[in-house]
């Protein structure tokens, strides 16, 4: 591996036949390729990535160690009965995170009743930020569940 190198787990914010774009779940940092490797959108890929010479503007994914893909939905199910009680424990607008049973981990968010609808779409509006977590944390699917004053989101494999 060369100095300019990158390894780490990226995502694929974008992807077309001729280029794609990573974002490193860490860092953030942003990485446009000048090709694309077979990667789609939504993708996680824990790899290396390299500078294109002479002018190191764009990258090439070098190294691909693995891959997987990424979803989320919105779950029709009531939080578990465990999120329920964590959340009815701190204030609204509190957050709090814990290790799932297994693999993964589980956000919940306290609101009010009357917003739980809302935060739900908040939530689901950041698409990007959903499946950066879910690749740093190893994970393929993200799951949001909600009940009045309460939103669980479920990172899990």
């Amino acid at each position: 591996m060369t100095e300019s190198e990158q390894t780490g787990t990226f995502l694929v914010t974008a992807a077309d036949e001729a280029s794609a774009v990573l974002k490193d779940v860490d860092s953030g940092q942003v990485h446009t390729l000048s090709s694309n490797p077979g990667v789609a959108k939504d993708e996680a890929v824990r790899g290396t990535v390299a500078p294109d010479p002479p002018m190191n503007v764009s990258w090439q994914l070098v190294e691909i160690e693995s891959r997987w893909e990424l979803s989320i939905e919105e779950s029709s199910e009531s939080p578990t009965t465990n999120s329920k009680e964590i959340a009815s424990e701190q204030g609204d607008g509190e957050l709090v995170r814990t290790e799932r049973a297994g693999h993964g981990e589980i956000h919940i968010l306290s609101v009010p009743e009357d917003l739980t609808e809302q935060a739900v779409e908040d939530v689901l509006s950041d698409r990007e930020g959903l499946l950066s977590r879910a690749a740093r944390l190893d994970v393929n699917r993200v799951e949001i569940r909600s009940a009045p004053g309460v939103v669980a989101v479920r990172y899990m494999p």
